[in-house]
């Protein structure tokens, strides 16, 4: 039910087809050799195009594809450029005669909706400015391991109203979990994905400007970065605005006993303080290894 499908943004995803791609993680996870040996992707060749650099997306999708068998190809920003020297519709209809899916992160969503369109091969974000579905898989993931279910859980979200928290406002939403949101005046997530997430029915979304109110009970704390890239210029400015957004243990005191914190990585010191980062409720480097189970998962089912 998977083969051949894009995988854009989780929004094209029901909940049993997230409900299997975590599955499989699993599966991928406490059977890795097993996956070695009988190389499900032998033959299957990935292209990564990188606009945005990254640690944790190319070791993981590079070491996937290896494990199950297939080969990758990596094209950074000084090996091609999408959309400059050729349109990316014409680098699309190439690509796809060559390969048998493209991993693509960009900076525009509709670049990734333009190769999916014109490949005829599946096409990964691996990140754009509207989602981070590879991110949300791994997350909820971590979430489903530690707790051993996504019912009755409260994810906080504090920090940027950006696309990593519009996957997880889609994943939590699809999956049954609450969500509350908190951002400054100004940094909210898109009207459009809230109200998709609303329309659901199945968990809450809420979005508050008040970090006290939303970290209240919370069994899982997540936050993001808040400079992305390519916002480097606006730095000095949004680090104004998100003063008083930053995780730590005076913070942290009104979340569960046992709660999780989670950050994608890289982290900053004025998002989350090192006490929190390295203190005993942190499981991000956990979640950033699940990275390489979830994105194994995308790979082998799509491909």
């Amino acid at each position: 039910m998977l083969r051949n499908r894009s995988f854009l943004t989780l929004r094209d995803f029901s909940q049993a087809e997230i409900r299997f791609l975590l599955d499989t993680a699993k599966d991928f996870k406490q059977n890795r050799d097993l996956y070695r040996k009988d190389a499900p992707l032998r033959g299957k060749s990935l292209i990564m195009i990188f606009q945005k650099r990254s640690t944790r997306t190319r070791v993981t999708a590079e070491l996937a594809m290896a494990d199950l068998g297939g080969k990758s190809i990596f094209l950074g920003q000084d090996d091609i450029h999408l959309g400059v020297n050729e349109t990316i519709k014409d680098t699309a209809m190439v690509l796809g005669r060559m390969a048998s899916g493209i991993l693509a992160r960009v900076y525009e969503h509709k670049d990734v909706e333009i190769l999916a369109k014109y490949t005829g091969i599946p096409v990964i974000n691996a990140l754009s400015d509207t989602y981070h579905p590879l991110q949300c898989l791994a997350d909820l993931f971590t979430i489903e391991i530690h707790f051993g279910t996504f019912e009755g859980i409260k994810v906080a979200w504090i920090g940027d109203g950006n696309n990593v928290c519009h996957s997880l406002m889609i994943g939590c939403a699809k999956m049954g979990l609450t969500m509350h949101i908190a951002t400054p005046i100004g940094y909210e997530p898109s009207e459009d994905i809230l109200h998709y997430c609303k329309k659901l029915n199945h968990g809450e979304i809420y979005v508050s400007h008040n970090p006290r109110e939303v970290i209240k009970d919370a069994d899982v704390v997540v936050t993001d970065t808040f400079v992305s890239m390519g916002q480097e210029a606006q730095r000095k400015e949004k680090l104004k605005h998100f003063k008083d957004f930053q995780v730590n243990s005076d913070l942290t005191s009104s979340a569960k006993s046992d709660y999780i914190f989670m950050h994608c990585l890289p982290r900053h010191p004025e998002e989350v303080t090192d006490e929190v980062f390295y203190g005993p409720h942190s499981v991000v480097f956990e979640e950033a290894e699940n990275r390489l189970y979830t994105t194994a998962a995308v790979l082998k089912n799509l491909l």
